[in-house]
């Protein structure tokens, strides 16, 4: 345990380190190596899946927290890690100042906070979101931090050198900036479902060229581009040796070829806003439309339009439109945004328990040793068993302030990003 002049003196730091960009000594902040590092939007598996089975199950505000960083501004992207340093991308309320922190993992200490982008005149941002909701990805010593059609740009994460940025990538996001960046082989994708032009593009990871983009082929049904809207992350996913980005747009989700861009297939699905994260599993692809259908299973093979031919189930209730779900065995398990908990079988979509809890949730699941770990907007935490029988809460754990991004994770520690600081909680003895 610090002594409490210690203390004392590592939050007089905290106050002052967010707002220099000076750069610190890294010796001086050395910490302990990970084995693995959470890299992007829902891990390293893309999926909530922690390497590590002993993620704590009880916290509060004095116990079980390693440390806590006030963390200034508005931005609802998650934490992710590279190496001892926590990155976190971050923006002024306003959206003017667009910034990226580097998060000593082992004392917390804010060590730099860099100036990414500032603009000017800021598009339109619904209070609900925020201009730095996009996670950053960290891949092959280079960061990616994406805030929509204001920026993009790459980080040396060995020196903290801003090697290339883009912000010549137009569109209209209406309410505000959402899918995160995703790295393979060397193309970093991103995805514009704005109101005005809805595309995915591919850049070169080391240079930020373009390497192809691709024009949204959806039938929407509608000239309004607020039903053209959308805030997904896509996946990479490899079905029977075809490796393909499965892309969720409002209406439908396209799967391309990663290399080309070209559309495999389309399966149409309707609704629009939706945030969640594809999952593959089982064979499937298990989307979330926000409205239409809500949640389906697909079976990612054959071409064009298989919506006839590969829906293998459809689930209408109580499904998510933000939160992304987790697979456990031969189960999805998922809360949605008001509070409602279910498990169902992945290969049939036959309900195995539903039932509503409480809180209003955003935040993504995360999974550790057969427990599943929700945030809500509001501070509290609800660990409950990977339990196909019935809803088994493990523990309540409340914070002082409520989550919108979702938790990542550190070693056996949580990383939990609230909406006015960043947690490092741990089960180790204090």
């Amino acid at each position: 345990m610090h002594s409490k002049s210690f203390l004392l003196f590592v939050a007089s730091l905290l106050y002052v380190l967010p707002f220099s960009e000076k750069p610190i000594d890294r010796e001086a902040f050395a910490t302990e190596a990970t084995e693995y590092s959470w890299n992007q939007f829902r891990g390293p598996t893309a999926d909530g899946k922690s390497h590590s089975p002993n993620l704590p199950i009880g916290w509060n505000e004095t116990t079980g927290i390693r440390w806590k960083t006030p963390v200034s501004g508005k931005a609802w992207s998650s934490p992710v890690v590279s190496g001892n340093t926590i990155w976190l991308s971050n923006a002024t309320k306003d959206g003017r100042r667009l910034s990226l922190l580097a998060v000593n993992a082992k004392t917390g200490m804010i060590r730099k906070d860099i100036t990414v982008f500032e603009i000017e005149d800021p598009m339109f941002c619904h209070p609900f979101n925020s201009y730095a909701s996009p996670t950053p990805v960290v891949e092959d010593g280079c960061l990616y931090v994406h805030y929509g059609s204001a920026g993009t740009a790459c980080i040396d994460t060995a020196t903290d050198v801003i090697t290339w940025t883009r912000q010549d990538l137009p569109c209209d996001h209406h309410r505000g900036p959402g899918s995160s960046p995703i790295v393979f082989e060397d193309k970093l994708f991103l995805t514009f479902d704005g109101f005005d032009q809805q595309y995915v593009i591919a850049l070169d990871a080391k240079t930020g060229k373009t390497i192809w983009r691709t024009d949204r082929s959806i039938h929407y049904g509608s000239d309004d581009g607020d039903f053209k809207k959308a805030y997904c992350t896509p996946t990479i996913v490899t079905h029977n040796n075809r490796t393909q980005l499965v892309s969720p747009a409002a209406v439908a989700t396209v799967a391309y070829d990663p290399d080309n861009g070209e559309e495999l297939w389309t399966v149409y699905h309707g609704g629009f806003n939706a945030a969640a994260r594809p999952l593959y599993s089982h064979g499937l692809v298990v989307i979330c439309t926000a409205q239409g259908d809500r949640l389906l299973a697909v079976r990612p093979d054959g071409t064009g339009d298989i919506t006839d031919e590969n829906v293998v189930w459809k689930f209408g209730k109580s499904a998510p439109t933000r939160p992304s779900q987790s697979v456990v065995a031969d189960q999805l398990y998922m809360v949605s945004d008001t509070g409602i908990f279910s498990c169902i079988d992945i290969e049939t979509g036959k309900v195995r328990w539903s039932e509503r809890h409480s809180g209003r949730y955003s935040a993504s699941l995360i999974e550790s040793g057969g427990r599943l770990y929700a945030c809500d907007e509001d501070g509290t935490c609800i660990v409950f068993k990977a339990n196909p029988q019935f809803f088994e809460i493990v523990s309540e754990n409340k914070l002082n302030d409520g989550c919108m991004a979702s938790p990542a994770v550190f070693g056996d520690d949580l990383l939990i990003r609230t909406k006015s600081h960043l947690y490092r909680i741990s089960s180790v003895s204090l």
